[in-house]
């Protein structure tokens, strides 16, 4: 019997080391515990070909006519949202009455929730880079396909609109993220917001959301599946440096409080043979040939001196 009661505790007490070694964590994390698998050792699709994120070289970017204007609904309404320290990140639940369609997607797609990255390094928050050159947070809303039958594809099954942030002047529109941080500095801590916020005063203006750059590649957490269409504005966001830090200084990874949360990023992935387009925002891209564009107006000034 007592031989018996030493196995069942032996094997309960690898149950829980299995348990434990096999969480996911960031970097960071990793190095300050052995109880938690850093990203070189995540599973899953992480080992795949087609992962998030990845260094966008704009110069090498294939401009694709179909990548237009988004068409966004339920992003002007304000709400009270439900925020969330999810032990990884801060997470905004965002319900079910926002959505987006337009610039290129296959279909409409639903706002679920919203996160962020970051670093106390102001140029090693976000996820993805823009010729190599990291921003000191990413933003992502994450929407699902608001009719799953509609589009077979998998590959694009949720659909992330990805927006860099720098350090620049305050930022009104975030605010009320930012004051609600420090009641939930421990993971699975909810609260919710004191003044309603909308998503576009979270985001660049519209005219600015016609730049961006477009593949399709993975979720950057475990367990990693390969089904997202990615959009990464090329106009980032700013917030104020104070707005910033305080993601790192209010929010933990640990119950304790011992380990800040911050540089909650994954590293770089290889692009591989994927393709990544942008979009043709004015300015971009010529239709015509310049002297068609400059003939009617060369006539103008020729039929005024002829006068």
């Amino acid at each position: 019997m007592r031989r018996l009661l030493l196995v069942l505790m032996a094997l309960v007490a690898y149950r829980s080391s299995a348990r434990a070694e096999s969480h996911w964590c960031y970097k960071i994390q990793a190095n300050a515990s052995n109880n938690c698998l850093g990203p070189d050792r995540w599973g899953g699709d992480c080992k795949k070909d087609r992962q998030s994120p990845i260094n966008i070289v704009t110069t090498k970017a294939q401009v694709n006519r179909a990548l237009g204007p988004f068409s966004f609904s339920g992003y002007d309404k304000k709400q009270k949202w439900t925020v969330q320290n999810n032990g990884h990140s801060v997470m905004v639940l965002l319900g079910n009455e926002a959505t987006v369609a337009g610039g290129g997607l296959a279909t409409r797609y639903r706002a679920k929730q919203l996160h962020l990255h970051w670093s106390t390094v102001l140029d090693a928050g976000s996820e993805h880079s823009l010729d190599g050159e990291h921003f000191a947070m990413e933003m992502h809303i994450v929407h699902e396909k608001e009719n799953p039958k509609e589009a077979q594809d998998h590959k694009e099954e949720i659909a992330v609109l990805a927006f860099l942030v720098e350090a620049g002047s305050k930022n009104d529109g975030f605010q009320p993220l930012v004051e609600v941080l420090s009641a939930i500095p421990r993971p699975m801590m909810n609260t919710t917001m004191k003044r309603g916020v909308s998503l576009f005063d979270l985001i660049p203006e519209e005219e600015k959301l016609r730049r961006y750059f477009r593949y399709l590649g993975s979720l950057t957490t475990p367990p990693c599946d390969e089904k997202v269409v990615w959009t990464v504005f090329e106009d980032p966001i700013q917030l104020h440096r104070d707005q910033i830090l305080a993601f790192s200084e209010k929010l933990y990874y640990d119950g304790e409080q011992k380990l800040t949360m911050t540089d909650n990023v994954r590293p770089l992935q290889r692009r591989g043979q994927r393709l990544v387009f942008k979009s043709q925002a004015p300015g971009q891209l010529l239709p015509l040939p310049l002297p068609a564009l400059l003939a009617p107006t060369l006539s103008c000034l020729m039929a005024g001196f002829l006068r």
